[in-house]
């Protein structure tokens, strides 16, 4: 797609990032109050059997990543028009999805400017590795890529990592207001489970909390993995890196069914996300339906994107992502790694 048409793209949706305060609510009571409801009603359940809480727990799960998206809308000012109103808001939909909400919103912001650039990798993302950097890294390092990158890994070793151990963290070099606000989401964590333990006892929080926390934590960062990993992605160096086609060619639309395309906040459109993170997540699928061509953006289904679990690196010759198998396959053959990486062959230096 040129840059003109990727222009025209960026003005077509532009009166879809006008904010409606009442939607916004709206969301607000839509997302928190079946959250809480179910939450209670899992709890509830435990005293019959706790087979009858687990339908309420996956139920507050999907209703936790919604809340999620809300927290998510607010980093981008785009779910209230007051900005004080979007902090407020999205520092506490942080605490519930135990997200520092200042902390994720410059990493996130980061992620938005930096997207698909190679030169620009490490903040806001996955670890990302090329095939010529894969190949050319110490057997120490592509071990410690292959667990990063092992399904199992990302989704349960993953949830835990990030939202119990990193978020809990400031980062190096964080500013005042970022490092308040860590604070501030940790004590009020702290005091939060600490009332629901006092008044349902540790057992029964445990029994509800640990597996919503983990079920959301896993739909998140599949969410988050799958709509960039897709096999035709867009990745490229500073040089040639485009922010408009990172944005539609490097994310993809992940068409789910209604249901869950509700309890997710429309974040499967998240070309258009990407193009315009202006547009509130209620705004996503008017904007992706008025304009005919952000419809031709990479479309993945539930079924197709489990194909994204052998994208493990990005190979900047072919523009697509391969498998640790194919690279076994090249390195079987050094003249083809040597061919396909275009790395001088050290048995031609002599002559």
């Amino acid at each position: 797609m040129t840059t003109s048409k990727l222009n025209s793209l960026k003005k077509n949706v532009a009166p879809y990032e006008i904010t409606d305060t009442k939607s916004s609510i709206r969301q607000i009571f839509n997302t928190l109050g079946p959250l809480v409801i179910f939450w209670y009603a899992a709890y509830l359940s435990l005293s019959i059997s706790y087979w009858l809480a687990i339908p309420f727990v996956l139920l507050s799960s999907g209703f936790l990543v919604r809340t999620f998206i809300i927290c998510h809308d607010c980093t981008h000012q785009s779910f209230f028009k007051n900005r004080l109103a979007n902090d407020i808001i999205g520092t506490l939909t942080g605490i519930l999805t135990l997200i520092p909400y200042q902390q994720w919103k410059n990493s996130h912001s980061i992620h938005h400017a930096t997207s698909s650039n190679l030169d620009k990798r490490g903040t806001g993302d996955m670890w990302l590795l090329t095939v010529e950097e894969y190949t050319k890294s110490s057997w120490i390092r592509r071990m410690a890529y292959r667990v990063y990158r092992n399904p199992v890994t990302m989704l349960f070793l993953g949830p835990i990592g990030v939202f119990l151990i990193q978020y809990r963290m400031n980062v190096k070099g964080a500013r005042r207001k970022e490092k308040i606000n860590t604070y501030i989401t940790n004590i009020s964590l702290v005091a939060l489970y600490g009332l629901l333990i006092w008044a349902i006892g540790w057992q029964a929080f445990v029994l509800i909390q640990a597996p919503i926390f983990m079920i959301s934590g896993m739909l998140g960062i599949w969410l988050f993995y799958v709509q960039h990993q897709f096999e035709d992605s867009y990745f490229e160096n500073q040089d040639e890196w485009s922010y408009l086609k990172a944005a539609v060619e490097g994310s993809s639309y992940y068409k789910l069914p209604k249901l869950l395309q509700w309890i997710t906040g429309n974040i499967g459109f998240h070309h258009v996300h990407h193009l315009s993170p202006k547009i509130p997540n209620y705004n996503l699928e008017k904007a992706h339906n008025a304009v005919p061509p952000l419809q031709k953006a990479t479309t993945i289904t539930l079924r197709t994107s489990l194909k994204s679990l052998n994208h493990r690196l990005w190979d900047e010759h072919s523009k697509t992502f391969v498998g640790f198998n194919d690279i076994k396959h090249l390195i079987k053959n050094q003249d083809s790694v040597v061919d396909h990486l275009k790395i001088p062959n050290p048995r031609l230096e002599g002559e």
